[in-house]
């Protein structure tokens, strides 16, 4: 079939009506209206038709048809086999995997390996005495190995040793015990520990550790004290009697307490002493020689100046 031919039949229309002509617009006789498709494998100019070349001779459209301007046919056809839709795509890409998969384990089985002959002697790295190939002693090797990794997830943790705890041993050999280790160390941080307690509170004075006893025996018998408490109460006036001020003018109508000991139980010294502004006196021991820098007399003599300063000034304003 020619070019010509194949392209009649699969791509134009012939028009079957015959031609109308009009009034309006007559056309020749002999003239050939239409499409003139040529054949691309025809030599040298375009020759009139024979009836003897029908196959060379062009082929005459007329382009004015309404049925080939009406034809909306797609006369293209797909060569091959057609384009697979997403399901088969799918399918097929699993099929493939699955094969792969196969050939894959297929690999790793090593069906072509050599056959483990069995002739009773056995070395102890696992393969056979006697005259054997590379491949054959690999695979007896191989085999063995394979045997004695089952083994041991077999046996489990406690034959291999792991998550066991651990032996230790002096530089005699001998084997330590660390739970006895662990409790002699912890035995030991804790009387540091107290060690350091007990220093710290020697450091701390006699007076301010009492008080601190005093402040810790009032809040326990708090608990079975009243709420309200009135001036009639005999323990919180002998509480109020006990406390010493030095400015208060009804002291000397209080009776004298005995002052040879301190409130620590300690022995006091009955001479006389420099004063300070804590209130503490010397202890019983002490040779009468002041040690200090000066800074409790200034600190008095500035307190006094300050005072008399205030009390002149008042009397100047009465004055006025």
């Amino acid at each position: 079939m020619s070019l010509t031919d194949y392209l009649a039949n699969n791509y134009l229309t012939a028009d079957t009506k015959p031609a109308k002509i009009t009034k309006r617009k007559k056309r020749k006789d002999g003239a050939q209206p239409g499409l003139i498709i040529a054949d691309d494998d025809a030599l040298g100019w375009f020759a009139k038709a024979t009836a003897t070349d029908e196959d060379d001779a062009p082929l005459n459209v007329n382009a004015h048809s309404a049925e080939f301007r009406k034809s909306r046919k797609n006369n293209w056809q797909i060569l091959g086999s057609t384009a697979p839709s997403s399901a088969d795509q799918a399918t097929t890409d699993a099929i493939i995997a699955s094969a792969t998969a196969e050939n894959q384990s297929r690999m790793l089985e090593d069906e072509d390996a050599p056959v483990v002959e069995d002739t009773g002697l056995q070395m102890e790295s696992g393969a056979h005495a006697g005259l054997q190939t590379t491949e054959q002693v690999t695979a007896q090797l191989k085999l063995k190995q394979e045997a004695e990794h089952k083994r041991f997830l077999a046996e489990g943790m406690e034959r291999s040793g792991k998550g066991s705890e651990t032996i230790y041993r002096d530089a005699s050999g001998r084997i330590i015990n660390v739970a006895m280790k662990r409790a002699e160390a912890r035995k030991k941080a804790d009387e540091e520990a107290a060690k350091a307690i007990v220093q710290t509170e020697a450091q701390k004075g006699d007076v301010q550790r009492l008080e601190r006893e005093k402040r810790k025996e009032a809040l326990k018998e708090a608990k079975f004290m009243p709420v309200a408490r009135y001036a009639d109460d005999a323990e919180l006036n002998e509480e109020l009697k006990e406390k010493h001020r030095w400015n208060d003018p009804a002291a000397q109508f209080l009776p004298k307490t005995k002052k040879g000991k301190s409130v620590t139980g300690k022995p006091l010294y009955a001479g006389p002493s420099v004063p300070n502004r804590y209130g503490i006196r010397p202890g019983h021991k002490w040779d009468g020689v002041d040690r200090g820098n000066g800074f409790e007399k200034e600190y008095f003599a500035a307190k006094n100046r300050r005072r008399d300063l205030k009390e002149l000034d008042y009397a100047w304003q009465l004055d006025e």
